[in-house]
């Protein structure tokens, strides 16, 4: 069973900024499509951002020139750095590692943009 461990949510000010991070419980980076969503309240949860084993990366329209992904296979991590948070991006942020048929989540970290 593959564990994804999500850290680094809390509540910050608009205009602020969070980095999330991703630790996986073994060596799955390397050839798994990671990624980010998020889930607020009474919406359905939707990508926020993904990268390949490649780096190539693809991000939501809502995010784009605010938020980056990166992810470190050495250390079996993926990271979102989130800046100029909007109230919009409140949500509960998971990670995500998908392979084929393979699909695991993680249990999410909230993120909270009010003033």
């Amino acid at each position: 069973q593959v564990q994804l461990v999500e850290s680094g949510g809390g509540l910050v000010q608009p205009g602020g900024s969070l980095r999330l991070s991703c630790a996986a419980s073994r060596s799955i980076t390397s050839n798994y499509v990671m990624g980010w969503y998020r889930q607020a309240p009474g919406k359905q949860r939707e990508l926020v951002a993904d990268i390949t084993s490649g780096a190539g990366t693809n991000y939501a329209d809502s995010v784009k020139g605010r938020f980056t992904i990166s992810r470190d296979n050495a250390k079996n991590m993926v990271y979102l750095q989130m800046n100029s948070l909007k109230p919009e991006d409140t949500a509960v942020y998971y990670c995500n590692a998908r392979h084929l048929i393979l699909n695991y989540w993680g249990q999410g970290t909230q993120v909270t943009v009010s003033s």
